[in-house]
C-alpha cells in the first residue's frame, strides 16, 4: 500500500472507521498444475520389502565349548540331532489346520510353533476355507527340502470340498526338535 498523497482530516470520534482497500497481486506458480488422475508413489505390483531374516544363536564350532552365558536359551541344533522332518512338517500341518477349523485348541500349536508364529495364529484371521464347511480336511503327501543344515522347508496340498490349497512352513530345528519359524497358508 501507499500512503495518500494528501494527508486525511482526523475522523470524528462516532464515525465509523474508514475501510482499507485491498490490491491482489497475481503470482505465477512455480510449478504447473497436476493434470489428469493421481499418479501413485508406490507401484501396487512390487511386495513391500522383506524385514531381514535375523537368525538365533547356531551351534558352536566342533572343538569349542559353550560359555555358561550361551549355555542358557534356546540352542540350534545339526540334521544328525533332529527326527525325520517329514514325520514333523505332517504333525505340524495337520494340527494347524485342524485349529484353524476349531476341531482343536490353538494351544496345542504352541510347542511347535515359535512364538512369532504362534502369536500370529492367535491374532482370529483364519482363511475362509479353513472355518467354513464341514467337509474334511485332507492332507496330502508332505515335501521336504532342506537348503542349510538344521533348517527343513515342507509343503504340502490341503483339500477341502472339492478345492486345493497350498500349505508350507519353515522349520528350524532348536534343542533337538523342529520348530516352525514360518508359515504360509494360501
Amino acid at each position: 500500500m501507499t500512503a495518500p498523497a494528501h494527508p486525511a482530516a482526523p475522523p470524528a470520534p462516532d464515525a465509523p472507521a474508514p475501510l482499507r482497500t485491498l490490491r491482489l497481486t497475481v503470482v505465477p506458480a512455480l510449478h504447473p498444475a497436476l493434470e489428469g488422475p493421481a499418479v501413485p508413489l508406490v507401484d501396487p505390483s512390487t511386495p513391500p520389502p522383506r524385514p531381514p531374516y535375523r537368525p538365533g544363536p547356531r551351534p558352536a564350532p566342533p572343538g569349542q565349548r559353550r560359555t555358561p552365558v550361551d549355555a542358557f536359551g534356546p540352542a540350534w541344533s545339526v540334521r544328525a540331532d533332529l527326527p525325520d522332518p517329514r514325520a514333523a512338517g505332517r504333525l505340524l500341518l495337520t494340527t494347524t489346520l485342524e485349529a484353524l477349523a476349531g476341531r482343536r485348541p490353538l494351544s496345542q500349536v504352541q510347542r511347535l510353533t515359535s512364538p512369532g508364529v504362534h502369536a500370529a495364529l492367535t491374532q482370529g484371521r483364519r482363511p475362509a476355507w479353513c472355518r467354513e464347511g464341514t467337509a474334511p480336511l485332507v492332507l496330502g503327501p508332505v515335501h521336504v527340502c532342506e537348503p542349510v543344515d538344521g533348517v527343513a522347508e515342507v509343503s504340502a496340498v490341503a483339500r477341502r470340498a472339492g478345492r486345493a490349497h497350498a500349505v508350507a512352513a519353515r522349520l528350524e530345528g532348536v534343542d533337538g526338535r523342529w520348530r516352525c519359524t514360518a508359515l504360509s497358508i494360501g
